[in-house]
């Protein structure tokens, strides 16, 4: 209780001296005020937590006071002690802000009570704002561990979009990081208190898209057992992301629009439409402009989702950003895995640096895990790499040693092919039979050095 600050206001001497003595036994820190203004001068000059202040006294009644410390600090805790049978001015007293009353004569046990909930209270709302802190943290556009000009150039955007009510489009590969800068956006934004609904859209099923979008009425359908509000009912004053918005089936293309145009929704078997207020973020991976063409994908939605288009390279283009988040992802598994810190050898880097990363930054980020849990010590060495980083990297030194000797052996097929096919009179299973191969292999062989017949 030592990290509590108490204020007790009371005129009468004895009543302070009985509550102050009890709550200092109990290991609060106490302060004491014989008057209204006394009380709130020790507000204003200290860092008082919780309040008990008498209702009736000379100068000022508790009211007063209360209303003169929510000025100084909302976040002190005010408990009003009334007189047995005034119950109308408790309640006032809660309208007012008070977290709540006790009648006199007080009843020790009951103000214990009261203090814990008062404290239970007050931790859990600091713990909610330190995780609020954390991912805040976590998520904003200055923690997006970049040092490449192309994908400052995309953070930049999205610091500018974030404070208006923009839709915005995010493309880019696999991996690349999509969603992790839609978050970015939202926490940045004025939306941040609020919240941010995440919707992978190859994972819901067509038949229930609309009532996961939308929500439905009990007994829209059968199973629908009660209503179920819908994700952009859920995210509503927030934000709301659509992971790969290609996927999205043209009938319910034609619903979002109207949401986008509209604001607004209808639960599936309801005709009521419910206003929202939800800034939309969208992501794919794949090219809308060719859905488009191929009339996949509806070009009104587009546009109407393209307002701010934001394309995440891929990692291969940003080779520069590869060692910054190595450290960062080295950082943090030895951490989650109780390791000390951890370095990289110099054939490791060279081995992660020329990879080509089809997963990109999640590819990276899980062989950066792998190594550090499968690590025999502190340094992470070219053996602790997947094998399809160790491949991909042997495979092609191989093919830059052995070049000059795969374009002989290339050439010396193609002439024996031309060869064949000549003294077959042009006759291509006669020519496979003369070179060992199959009338398939040859037309393969045929194609791909580019041998007409």
């Amino acid at each position: 209780m030592k990290n509590f600050n108490l204020l007790i206001v009371d005129d009468e001497q004895g009543q302070r001296e009985i509550l102050s003595g009890y709550l200092k036994k109990k290991g609060y820190a106490v302060y004491t005020a014989g008057s209204g203004e006394e009380g709130i001068r020790l507000a204003q000059r200290n860092a008082i937590d919780i309040i008990i202040s008498d209702f009736k006294m000379p100068d000022k009644t508790g009211i007063e006071v209360l209303e003169a410390v929510k000025i100084i600090n909302p976040e002190i805790s005010f408990v009003m002690v009334t007189a047995f049978g005034t119950v109308e001015n408790a309640v006032k007293a809660m309208r007012l802000g008070a977290y709540d009353y006790l009648a006199k004569p007080i009843d020790l046990d009951e103000l214990d009570l009261l203090l814990e909930r008062i404290i239970e209270n007050k931790n859990l709302k600091s713990e909610n704002q330190y995780l609020k802190q954390q991912l805040e943290e976590r998520f904003k556009i200055s923690s997006i561990i970049s040092q490449s000009p192309r994908m400052e150039e995309a953070i930049s955007l999205a610091a500018r979009v974030a404070e208006s009510k923009a839709t915005v489009l995010i493309t880019g590969e696999n991996g690349t990081g999509k969603e992790v800068l839609a978050k970015a956006i939202h926490f940045i934004s004025p939306r941040k208190n609020h919240a941010f609904i995440a919707v992978n859209i190859p994972a819901l099923s067509e038949n229930l898209m609309e009532s996961e979008l939308f929500g439905h009425e009990r007994g829209a359908f059968t199973g629908a057992d009660k209503m179920k509000k819908g994700r952009f009912e859920l995210a509503d004053k927030g934000t709301i992301f659509l992971d790969e918005i290609g996927d999205v089936p043209l009938p319910m293309q034609v619903k979002l629009l109207r949401v986008l145009q509209e604001q607004q929704i209808e639960r599936v078997g309801s005709t009521e439409t419910i206003p929202i207020d939800v800034r939309i973020i969208a992501a794919t991976n794949q090219n809308l402009e060719k859905k488009i063409k191929d009339g996949t994908f509806r070009e009104d939605l587009f546009y109407r989702l393209n307002i701010v288009a934001i394309k995440i390279p891929p990692l291969r283009e940003r080779k520069e950003d590869i060692l910054p988040l190595i450290e960062f992802f080295l950082t943090k598994y030895a951490k989650e895995n109780n390791k000390a810190a951890f370095s990289v050898s110099k054939e490791a880097i060279d081995f992660l640096m020329k990879y080509s990363y089809p997963g990109n930054v999640r590819e990276l980020e899980n062989s950066i895990e792998r190594a550090v849990v499968l690590a025999r010590g502190n340094t992470i060495t070219q053996h602790d790499l997947p094998l399809s980083i160790k491949g991909f990297v042997a495979e092609k030194t191989n093919e830059l040693q052995e070049g000059t000797l795969i374009e002989l052996v290339e050439t010396l097929e193609k002439n024996l092919i031309v060869d064949a096919l000549s003294k077959s009179n042009g006759n291509q299973t006669q020519a496979g039979k003369l070179l060992g191969l199959t009338e398939r292999n040859l037309r393969y062989k045929l194609q791909k050095y580019g041998i007409k017949n």
